[in-house]
């Protein structure tokens, strides 16, 4: 069983950074794929950006060039630095875990950008 804990989240002015952690825990096999997902008051859950236990990243065409994902696989832990925060970035973030043909959610943390 694998545990995920986000962290990281609050109230941020626009056009500042934050950077949003998720620490995994439990069975976590040396392949794995950690991904960012972030939903919006009335919108749907959307990716924001993967990493594979490879360096491999992928990201959504929003989010591209603001934010940036990176991992530390000695401590299980994903992190996500958020540059230039807008508005419209509020939302909640969770963190998603795949391996193995299951995933685990997170339980979110929220990211709010206001003045």
């Amino acid at each position: 069983q694998v545990q995920l804990v986000e962290s990281g989240g609050g109230l941020v002015q626009p056009g500042r950074s934050l950077r949003l952690s998720c620490a995994a825990s439990g069975s976590i096999f040396n392949f794995n794929i950690m991904g960012w997902y972030r939903q919006a008051p009335g919108k749907e859950r959307e990716l924001v950006a993967s990493i594979n236990t490879l360096g491999g990243t992928y990201y959504g065409e929003s989010e591209r060039g603001r934010f940036s994902i990176s991992r530390d696989n000695a401590k299980n832990t994903m992190y996500l630095h958020m540059n230039s925060l807008k508005p419209e970035d509020t939302a909640v973030y969770y963190c998603k875990l795949w391996q193995g043909g299951f995933e685990t959610w997170g339980q979110g943390t929220l990211v709010t950008v206001s003045s």
